[in-house]
């Protein structure tokens, strides 16, 4: 296979988006700023940005490879994602923005005590860097695959690449990064999709070609016990991931939190459908893979249809769109270290110059970390085993009580850490300890129904508890007091320069991704030009994309600075330039 223009298309896709990584250099001044977008980023980009932060080629990998095994199951699957984000914006997303956090870790702080906060940060750390390394393998799995390169190099190289442009721009260049894959990705999927049922024949070739239980909603170990477990906690994760917490405040309203996660839910929708398609054609093109090697069905079905120069435009989306996975937990890890380790613990009078330095070293600590981890799965059992073992051991546990905490007036830090512990030790040991031991080992469904269940079960026992008792938690009533001393003060007024900077970055944030996307229509008319099968659908695709780039434009328009700071804009412009 010609791989000469597949790598052209990777380096000038990579070289662009580090490029954006560096314009963000500049624009951070503060952690808010860095963090948070200033608490003013627009709702679509939240929505769009939390969607790429879903998505990583770990999707198509391990639920490509669920698609090929057992069909439809793997869109069931991902509905749950669906149903958690409607939960999550009619009741969780609002009531983070309202708490005026700026990470759910100093929420836990605020809310159940330091105590709580230093053992969920530890938690937290741990379980983001084993996920998001995790997903780092097998996007590098599929890059030196398809363009013969070796696998632990080429995932040092890809892993130092994602965490750069991530510790250099912040939030705004996660974002925009998260824009432009899911651009990238979608145009690629849409152009795999009718070569893959050309290939096999037609719709009802592929049909015909297939198990008969290849379209039941429910197949295998994934049981009507396990999607519901999954749909629990989905909840939990899209509404309680710290990750995807920092999408719901740094919006402007608890309304506009709302909207971040309804745009979520509408994506996964539709999404799962148009993603999983192409491994289950697969299946009817070839039913003889097994064992780990399904996990390359997705990459495969790229490899028979797509034509050089499309193919290297869905492998920068697979690997770009698990970039974008890995630095928002990146940057949230970072967040969390900078701001309620580094400042809260170590450093309160630090300087927001010494902070920045400090959010960006612990960018590129944590990220060798997810580097390290990504080496070690193929030992651990693949990506499948990795990540839905990690999340039923730990998604519970250490989701299920901050989200208790935003309703519950009852539930105390000393609870949270004896509830969080019982049910991380029961997970551990079926999970770890019970098949050595025993020789006994959960079913898929058990053990994420357990893992989910438990911390709920224990959490609703206490609550219930505490209610026939009339308790009420002495921390809730140090937050409600330290909120209400809060709203009786007079807000700090942002300075002047701080008020422009966040304005600046925001106008500046959508702008590049305006010009992001007139890169990526122009680059898909070019190959359309260069391919020698769907032409015609890829300079279809590359319209829409121009056209759409008109939309973030629009919107940076619409973000005017205020006409009595043009002149301290002015000085800052002396200042920093």
């Amino acid at each position: 296979m010609n791989t000469t223009i597949d790598t052209i298309v990777i380096l000038v896709f990579s070289a662009f988006v580090l490029g954006i990584g560096m314009l963000f250099a500049r624009t951070g001044r503060n952690l808010k700023s860095f963090f948070a977008g200033g608490e003013a980023v627009p709702w679509f980009i939240g929505g769009l940005s939390l969607f790429m932060s879903f998505f990583s080629a770990g999707t198509f990998v391990a639920w490509g490879s669920i698609a090929y095994k057992h069909g439809w199951v793997a869109i069931t699957i991902q509905w749950t994602m669906c149903i958690g984000a409607l939960v999550t914006g009619l009741y969780l997303a609002p009531r983070w923005k309202a708490t005026g956090a700026l990470t759910a870790a100093e929420y836990i702080r605020k809310r159940l005590g330091l105590t709580v906060q230093k053992v969920y940060i530890f938690i937290f750390t741990l379980v983001s860097v084993f996920i998001k390394g995790s997903v780092l393998y097998p996007v590098a799995k599929l890059v030196s695959s398809s363009l013969n390169l070796p696998l632990i190099p080429c995932t040092i190289g890809l892993g130092i690449f994602m965490i750069a442009y991530t510790a250099v721009g912040g939030l705004w260049a996660v974002m925009v990064t998260d824009i432009l894959q899911f651009v990238v990705l979608s145009a690629a999927v849409f152009i795999l999709l009718p070569l893959s049922l050309d290939r096999v024949g037609g719709f009802d070739g592929f049909t015909n070609a297939v198990p008969d239980d290849f379209f039941n909603l429910l197949n295998g170990e994934y049981t009507f016990g396990f999607v519901a477990a999954f749909v629990i906690y989905h909840i939990c994760y899209i509404g309680g991931n710290w990750t995807f917490v920092q999408r719901y405040t740094s919006v402007d309203s608890p309304k506009s939190a709302r909207k971040v996660a309804f745009l979520f839910a509408g994506l996964y929708l539709v999404s799962p459908v148009i993603w999983m398609l192409p491994p289950m054609i697969y299946k009817a093109i070839n039913p003889a893979l097994t064992g780990l090697d399904t996990e390359n069905a997705y990459l495969m079905i790229c490899k028979l249809v797509l034509p050089p120069g499309l193919l290297g435009l869905m492998l920068t989306g697979m690997y770009f769109s698990t970039s974008a996975s890995a630095n928002t937990a990146l940057n949230v890890v970072s967040a969390v270290f900078t701001n309620d380790i580094y400042k809260g613990l170590i450093n309160p009078q630090a300087s927001d110059k010494q902070l920045i330095r400090v959010a960006r070293g612990s960018s590129w600590f944590f990220g060798f970390g997810m580097i390290v981890i990504a080496l070690l799965v193929p030992k651990a059992g693949g990506i499948v085993e990795v990540v839905l073992s990690i999340s039923s051991i730990s998604g519970g546990p250490l989701l299920a009580p901050p989200l208790w905490a935003l309703f519950s007036k009852r539930l105390t830090g000393k609870v949270t850490l004896g509830i969080t512990s019982i049910a991380l030790t029961v997970n551990l040991f079926f999970k770890a300890i019970s098949p050595w031991l025993l020789d006994f080992k959960l079913s898929r469904g058990t053990e994420t129904i357990i893992g989910v269940g438990l911390p709920l079960l224990l959490l609703l026992a206490y609550e219930l508890w505490a209610r026939s008792r009339e308790k009420v938690a002495n921390e809730y009533l140090d937050y409600r007091a330290a909120a209400q001393q809060k709203r009786d003060e007079t807000a700090e007024a942002a300075s002047e320069e701080e008020a422009i900077e966040i304005k600046k970055q925001n106008r500046f944030g959508l702008q590049v991704i305006a010009v992001s996307l007139v890169f990526t229509g122009v680059m898909l008319l070019g190959l359309s030009f260069l391919t020698t099968q769907g032409a015609v659908i890829t300079a279809v695709i590359s319209a829409v994309v121009l056209v759409s780039s008109l939309i973030p434009w629009s919107a940076s328009r619409r973000v005017q600075i205020p006409s009595g700071l043009q002149q301290t804009e002015k000085i800052v412009k002396s200042n920093h330039g």
